[in-house]
């Protein structure tokens, strides 16, 4: 029984770990449904601040991949990064205030709207850098904040946010913005986690064994971003999909707690 949940916990975060690797985000979108209805964890805070340290650890590991690939944009991830941490900290303290059962709720009505977003057309910038100038200072720093607060809100890594931003405000290529990503999830998901910490919400054994599977599931999905690149429109449909089918189910799960 132990050892069947150990596995559990192992695969539900390779396949966070696989999401981080792949296309920078989508770890803690379903970190959390999986801790909550594959894993078995009762509290949905819990499970967010459980989620938040193993994504913020998996896409740190992921990070240091990328960037061995040349895939990282460290000023453009460093001002994103510190930033929206800012944003991370308040959204992770409103957080806490909100029950669980209306926090899943809103985070399923969040899922959808990001699926829909993914089955959008996206252009690739094909690395065309643009100047560095007040107007992508600005731009990039209002993206960073609102991203970071709804990260530490709903305890989301935010990849699937920070990616399409970065590109807007630097013109970098999908590749790129999915490396230079990852170190604002990790830094995102840190800050959330330590406020979660702080209020005993979050499973450190459980943390350790999400963490195992992800970094595992983190390498093989980078290799293959690393392949498939040039196929990043599909890749968003098929994840776009999945994250819509478990939307689905979060919403379904909680809608009758609001009645």
């Amino acid at each position: 029984m132990i050892a069947a949940s150990i596995l559990t916990a192992v695969g539900s975060g390779g396949l966070v770990g696989f999401s981080l690797g792949l296309i920078g985000g989508g770890g803690s979108i379903l970190a959390t449904p999986l801790l909550l209805y594959v894993v078995g964890v009762a509290n949905p805070h819990v499970a967010i601040g459980t989620g938040a340290l193993a994504v913020s650890i998996n896409a740190y590991a992921n990070l240091i991949n990328h960037a061995r690939k040349g895939h990282v944009w460290w000023r453009c991830a460093i001002v994103f990064a510190l930033v929206g941490t800012l944003g991370a900290m308040l959204g992770s303290s409103l957080g806490l205030l909100v029950d669980g059962k209306s926090l899943l709720f809103l985070f399923g009505l969040v899922m959808v709207a990001v699926g829909l977003l993914m089955l959008r057309p996206r252009r690739d910038a094909q690395g065309r850098q643009r100047p560095v100038d007040r107007r992508m200072c600005v731009v990039t720093a209002a993206a960073a904040i609102a991203t970071g607060a709804a990260s530490g809100f709903f305890g989301i890594g935010g990849g699937f946010l920070i990616v399409p931003a970065l590109i807007f405000a630097t013109g970098m290529r999908t590749i790129s913005a999915i490396g230079s990503s990852l170190l604002a999830v990790g830094t995102f998901g840190l800050a959330t986690a330590f406020n979660y910490a702080s209020a005993g919400l979050v499973d450190w054994p459980l943390a350790a064994e999400f963490i195992l599977g992800g970094v595992i599931g983190g390498a093989l999905g980078m290799l293959l971003a690393t392949r498939l690149s040039a196929n990043a429109r599909v890749l968003n449909w098929i994840f776009a999909a999945l994250v819509l089918a478990v939307a689905s189910y979060v919403i379904v799960r909680n809608a009758p707690h609001l009645i």
